[in-house]
């Protein structure tokens, strides 16, 4: 099963090591799905864990260390289609990634954009609660 976790579950997974999040950043350490990634998503993740306020709840080096993980053993795809789809246009990589990796879900806390499509394609994007029991967590 291929999975994308939006950057804001990656977050949350962070910042809480409870609730679904951490539950699901913990099944792909465990090796339950193969997570998705791409350059633009580890770049933005990057861009956000700087932010000084979000500093004050996630580690430097506990952004680090995951970026590291992400790289050694996510799919990270070469070439993602053009895709404009997403009420947020920063959010189209996700589902242009979706795409080029034949992606099963998309997980996400953005409940005004991504979550409202529903579906991308063969992609259903759900939240990490509803994730996290199709996991059995």
């Amino acid at each position: 099963m291929h999975v994308i976790l939006d950057t804001n579950i990656l977050i949350a997974a962070l910042i809480s090591p409870t609730g679904p999040p951490a539950a699901i950043l913990q099944a792909f350490l465990d090796e339950r799905f193969t997570l998705v990634t791409c350059e633009a998503q580890l770049e933005e993740f990057r861009r956000v864990t700087r932010d000084p306020e979000l500093r004050k709840r996630v580690k430097p080096a506990e952004a680090g260390t995951l970026v590291n993980e992400l790289r050694a053993l996510a799919l990270i795809p070469k070439r993602l289609p053009r895709i404009e789809r997403s009420s947020d246009p920063h959010d189209d990589f996700f589902l242009a990634l979706a795409e080029a990796a034949g992606a099963d879900y998309l997980v996400t806390g953005d409940k005004s954009g991504l979550l409202a499509l529903r579906k991308h394609r063969r992609t259903r994007i759900v939240t990490a609660r509803r994730f996290g029991k199709l996991l059995g967590d």
